[in-house]
């Protein structure tokens, strides 16, 4: 990217944040009551940002992959995401039960900050974080018992499917019962849900590895265990790491769906469950912001770790 066309995009992107910043700025001079022309300005304020940021993706696409400046085609489309979310909802007079404006959820999540962070630890940190870990670890070992007995695999995998099938909303209430209201049986959910999706993952990446290289293997007398140190291990790491991402989704879900079936009073799932009876919308916005980015930072971590684990592995070097 040039110099001067650098500095074109940076001056263009300045003068849309001026832009969106009036046009938010008078839609809370006036709520709910904007003239017609307001929503042309705002209508051509987006197309200026689309614009802006095909331009941006084009100049982005001559430099190579992995520069920092990568982020700023998707920061700017979040940004805009957002302004026109406050637009409409504060321009266009969107009761707040239905929607509430990004600045009344911000403003919630800079006061709320005694409510937010013991339910972040006690939903994320002593449910799903741990709930999460067991399944795959579990997940992982029977993968491995079942790789040695092909009895024992087409026993499992059925009840994979099954189990698989099942409603979170009908497991909740039976761990609830099973280990008490506490986090342990928000785990328990959390264990169930990825205990299985390791476990599939796991023999999927177990049967890749291509039986050339292990004829090549027994060629050269390796036993089982060798075997799979050396070969079949590495060459399943990216399915092991597939699981592991699904998971970090379905972690999160399950234990803020499992708080609504009984819980103390704190946790994520008890907080939305309350203030949606409460019509305090700005607060279930406020945990769901949390439980989003507490969840893009784990999958992000995974990313990250993956990248280093399979550096190798031809899917990381088409990135």
């Amino acid at each position: 990217m040039s110099k001067g066309v650098s500095l074109a995009l940076a001056l263009a992107a300045v003068a849309l944040a001026v832009a969106f910043a009036g046009l938010i700025a008078f839609a809370h001079a006036h709520p709910g009551a904007v003239p017609l022309v307001f929503w042309f300005a705002t209508l051509a304020a987006w197309a200026a940002a689309w614009w802006l940021n095909q331009r941006l993706v084009a100049a982005m696409a001559r430099r190579a992959s992995g520069s920092w400046r990568d982020i700023l085609s998707p920061m700017l489309f979040g940004l805009v995401v957002f302004a026109m979310w406050e637009i409409v909802c504060v321009g266009g007079g969107v009761p707040f039960v239905l929607l509430p404006p990004p600045s009344a959820i911000l403003g919630k999540l800079a006061t709320s900050g005694a409510i937010l962070v013991p339910d972040f630890v006690q939903t994320v940190l002593k449910s799903a974080l741990p709930g999460w870990a067991i399944g795959a670890a579990l997940g992982f070992a029977v993968a491995l018992l079942c790789d040695r007995s092909p009895f024992l695999r087409r026993g499992l995998l059925p009840i994979a499917d099954f189990v698989s099938a099942l409603p979170i909303i009908g497991i909740a209430p039976i761990m609830v019962m099973w280990f008490g209201f506490d986090w342990h049986s928000k785990a328990a959910v959390v264990v169930l849900m990825t205990f299985f999706p390791m476990l599939v993952n796991t023999l999927a990446g177990l049967a890749a590895a291509p039986a050339q290289e292990r004829d090549l293997m027994r060629s050269y007398g390796a036993d089982w265990l060798t075997t799979l140190w050396r070969l079949r291990l590495p060459m399943a790491l990216p399915f092991i790491f597939n699981a592991l991402k699904i998971n970090a989704t379905l972690a999160l879900i399950g234990a803020i769906v499992a708080e609504f079936f009984g819980t103390p009073i704190v946790g994520m799932g008890f907080r939305i469950s309350t203030e949606v009876g409460r019509m305090g919308l700005d607060m279930v916005w406020a945990e769901i912001v949390v439980a989003a980015v507490a969840g893009s930072l784990f999958y992000a971590g995974l990313v990250l770790l993956e990248r280093r684990a399979t550096f190798w592995h031809a899917s990381m070097r088409l990135q």
